[in-house]
């Protein structure tokens, strides 16, 4: 074999062992993970509502394999497009109060897709600095001309608003930061997209189904309206696998012209429809959300002294500074029984790896308690 540079296993630089990722190889039962033999309480989750073992989702998706098979066997615009898809993009619709929705693969399928269908290179869009990969990975890959703000930094978004217009301008943003668990401030940022005539692109994945008004998420007072296209998915409070898009009649047909990812993709099988469904009716009773509520109200109680990222969500930070220490700490929790893994770069920027602790409805305060006798004895 020739020495040369094109050898693949010479493509990619050595990555330091403290930055090595790797797969868990794991099986879950219920609030509980193990992991080479050692069953451990799971806070890594997003599983925030425990639904993805709720005896109801289970059920239709057995029905739904039983009578559809497992996959779906082609796109939604071949053959794959099962008639529970269209029922759940209507009850998702009419839930979250927009005219229309549109059911596709995953959240990162749903933004790299939508971000490049909405933009061009004549296209100016402004992104808060903390958003997920997905949102930055759309953008890059449209050739928008991009303008980033620090984190919740709507004075400076204003500004660069002010600064640079352009007939097609969209602002991006998370609704719950998923590494920080922070929330964007989503009335003041269609405010500005008002002010400046823009669009505003608002993923909420962590809020949609245990935050604002009737769980409807963070845009729950702001939704449907004309500026705004919101995405949400399946694997968060819904527990299950799969992403949506909201918007206007008129963006969503466009979107089922338009958009790549979804075009040229095999679409769910018909048993995570099915399931989706069972999912809503149960995030629309409130009662799972209550118990999220009060266990996340408990773990702020027991950690006062901890220095936690400020958050009122079912994400809690954790800043341990260096991998090493983030790594170690992790590990000793793991002793203790518990499985939080350590967030390091290029998840999080240099210098803030962390302990990303997960909260579900499932947890026992029980579980809580013995948690944070844990984490405050890392100190």
């Amino acid at each position: 074999m020739s020495d040369t540079t094109h050898d693949s296993r010479q493509w990619f630089a050595p990555i330091p062992e403290d930055r090595r990722r790797r797969f868990a190889a794991s099986s879950q039962n219920g609030i509980h993970i193990t992991l080479a033999a050692q069953s451990l309480v799971n806070f890594a989750s997003n599983d925030y509502l425990g639904l993805r073992n709720h005896p109801q989702l289970k059920e239709a998706a057995i029905t739904a394999i039983q009578k559809d098979g497992m996959g779906s066997g082609a796109s939604r615009l071949i053959s794959g497009d099962h008639p529970q898809l269209h029922q759940l993009e209507h009850e998702l619709a009419a839930w979250k109060g927009y005219e229309s929705c549109l059911v596709v693969g995953s959240g990162m399928l749903a933004n790299i897709g939508l971000i490049q269908a909405l933009a061009d290179r004549h296209t100016h869009v402004f992104c808060d600095k903390l958003n997920h990969a997905s949102l930055v990975d759309g953008v890059r890959l449209s050739g928008a001309k991009t303008h980033r703000f620090s984190h919740r930094d709507y004075n400076t978004l204003s500004t660069l608003l002010e600064k640079n217009n352009a007939s097609k301008r969209i602002i991006v943003s998370d609704g719950v930061f998923s590494m920080d668990g922070d929330c964007a401030d989503v009335a003041q940022l269609l405010s500005l997209a008002e002010h400046y005539d823009t669009l505003l692109l608002l993923d909420d994945a962590h809020g949609i189904g245990c935050m604002g008004n009737n769980n409807r998420g963070l845009s729950s007072n702001i939704a449907g309206h004309g500026r705004l296209i919101e995405v949400g998915t399946f694997g968060k409070s819904f527990g299950g696998y799969g992403a949506f898009i909201l918007g206007t009649d008129e963006l969503i047909e466009g979107l089922k012209q338009r958009l790549r990812t979804m075009i040229y993709s095999t679409a769910l099988p018909a048993a995570m429809p099915a399931a989706m469904l069972e999912s809503l009716k149960l995030i629309q009773t409130g009662t799972l959300q209550k118990k999220l509520q009060d266990n996340v109200e408990l773990f702020r109680k027991q950690t006062i002294t901890l220095k936690l990222l400020p958050s009122e969500t079912a994400i809690q930070a954790l800043i341990m500074g260096s991998d090493g220490d983030a790594l170690a700490a992790a590990q000793t929790l793991r002793n203790a029984g518990f499985f939080v893994p350590a967030i390091r770069p290029p998840t999080v920027p240099e210098g803030t790896s962390r302990l990303r602790i997960t909260l579900s409805a499932a947890h026992s305060f029980e579980q809580i308690e013995h948690l944070t006798t844990a984490l405050k004895a890392l100190s």
